[in-house]
């Protein structure tokens, strides 16, 4: 098979910014995108939601571009923009004519140099926070769930384990000079990549980036607490009412060998086998089959685009009939009959042929009427993880390199009660009409 070969030029600016230029003259059009080396995981203890309060502060005006003025100069070239909240990296990203390149460049550096952070925008945004957690958590048929419901069950290590959306406590509590440190901490150039895909030139697209972020000063490194966890030797649960929905749902988590090492491929293969949507086994046998479990989907959220613990999960919703109990142990039928005859090798071969067809398909994908939104995240991450994004071209290669034995060697290893967490989502018994 030939190997990809997509342009891609990078370079480091004096102050630590990383810049990766990926050129691209199909049509008239540049993505520009911002990480910063910040997500949920990596926030300090105490500053629960910060990661994702940021992403809203990011958008409430800068130094020389007031509230709004980012988003109105946006759309008014006929772009879109957005920013998203990750574990690892939160990110900030507008898709223009190529003959706004300039002004993007120019309104990503200003808010990097000199965001607007004061009163007023921290108590607009905090509401707006602790109002999306009530609307897409708190009043939403199985809200947070398992996003929010698994991983204070599955790990010890706060990094991992808290509420990732905020305790309304830790945001009530943050006051003007946490945010603005927050802000100096984190949202510096060494700790942040630009990329620049679509109708530029290389040479063009680092000259550009020279000029509008060149001067803004580095700040001291970011300390990060470790991520790690502590070895898992037993399997835990946990319980979480459901105020809403009707069905009985389960979340099971299995945590995932480190990335990029054979495991990890071979467990992505694995992944694909149980959870390739409807001819995934996972589907094929709870739902089509058995007719246990109404709705089964699941698998490693954004497998690329972590840095540290995370889960492969299988996310169920099962008939009232069908206890918690007997849906595990169908499910655990599923398990052991991976575990026991493994994959043949034709099965193997269509894994592979559809895993590459999703890879590709992200690379070429969009996101929010965002072009090229997947090369851009994938680059993104192992610039930032790996500094090395020129991985775009080759990560694929370990996949497609799998044994049928690795897959079954790393079900046997990693599929054991002692290596998972499971969540039951119960509902709320309803009180009887008098």
């Amino acid at each position: 098979m030939t190997r990809l070969q997509i342009p891609i030029e990078n370079t480091t600016l004096a102050n630590g910014l990383k810049v990766v230029i990926a050129p691209d003259s199909s049509a008239p059009v540049v993505t520009l995108g911002v990480y910063y080396k910040i997500g949920f995981r990596l926030e300090p203890k105490g500053r629960s939601g910060f990661a994702h309060l940021f992403e809203h502060m990011m958008f409430q005006g800068s130094a020389n571009a007031p509230k709004m003025q980012h988003i109105k100069l946006i759309n008014s070239s006929g772009g879109v923009l957005n920013g998203s909240t990750h574990y690892d990296v939160t990110n900030y990203y507008e898709a223009v004519p190529s003959n706004g390149l300039e002004r993007v460049l120019w309104l990503e550096a200003d808010r990097m140099r000199a965001l607007k952070v004061d009163d007023e925008n921290l108590r607009n945004q905090r509401d707006v926070v602790k109002e999306e957690v009530r609307v897409n958590v708190m009043n939403q048929p199985y809200g947070g769930f398992p996003w929010l419901d698994l991983p204070p069950v599955a790990f010890r290590n706060w990094a991992n384990a808290h509420n990732f959306y905020g305790d309304f406590a830790d945001l009530d509590a943050a006051d003007l000079a946490d945010v603005q440190s927050f802000f100096k901490t984190y949202y510096v150039p060494n700790n942040a990549v630009l990329l620049v895909l679509g109708d530029v030139k290389a040479e063009e697209g680092i000259a550009l980036a020279t000029k509008y972020f060149a001067d803004i000063p580095a700040g001291p490194t970011p300390p990060f607490a470790d991520p790690g966890e502590p070895e898992q030797k037993e399997e835990r649960r946990g319980d979480v009412e459901e105020k809403f929905g009707t069905l009985p749902a389960m979340a099971i988590g299995y945590n995932v060998p480190k990335r990029r090492t054979t495991e990890w491929h071979a467990m992505a293969l694995l992944d694909q086998a149980l959870h390739g949507g409807r001819a995934g086994r996972m589907y094929r046998d709870l739902v089509l089959e058995k007719q246990i479990a109404v709705e089964v989907d699941g698998g490693i959220d954004d497998i690329f685009g972590y840095n540290g613990p995370t889960q492969m999960v299988t996310r169920l919703l099962h008939k009232p009939e069908y206890s918690s109990e007997k849906t595990l142990a169908a499910f655990d039928e599923v398990i052991r009959e991976i575990q026991g005859s493994g994959i043949s090798e034709d099965e193997l071969n269509q894994l592979k042929v559809k895993w590459r067809s999703d890879y590709f398909s992200t690379l070429e994908g969009g996101r929010g009427g965002m072009p090229r939104y997947g090369l851009m995240h994938l680059l993104a991450c192992f610039t930032l993880f790996d500094n090395e994004p020129q991985l775009v071209n080759t990560i694929l290669d370990g996949f497609l390199a799998v044994k049928r034995e690795e897959v079954q060697t790393v079900a046997k290893k990693i599929l054991r009660p002692e290596n998972r967490a499971i969540v039951f989502r119960k509902p709320a018994a309803k009180k009887e009409a008098a």
